[in-house]
């Protein structure tokens, strides 16, 4: 239960992310860094969930059940 509590308050951190970046996008007419910022910090955390899912895979924290 652990792991699917986590796997969704970073999913949902990864689609917060892309909307501040879209927001970013839309409002700053500066030439400002902030969405490049956000899109970066969106890779590494989708980066991250994927190999934290097949590490606990490889492990079997997640999986079938028999």
């Amino acid at each position: 239960m652990f792991i699917k509590i986590v796997t969704i308050l970073i999913l949902t951190v990864i689609v917060g992310s892309l909307f501040s970046a879209l927001l970013f996008l839309l409002k700053d007419k500066s030439g400002s860094d902030r969405t490049v910022k956000a899109l970066t910090m969106r890779i590494g955390l989708s980066i991250f969930l994927f190999l934290a899912l097949i590490l606990a895979a490889h492990f079997g924290y997640i999986g079938h059940t028999l």
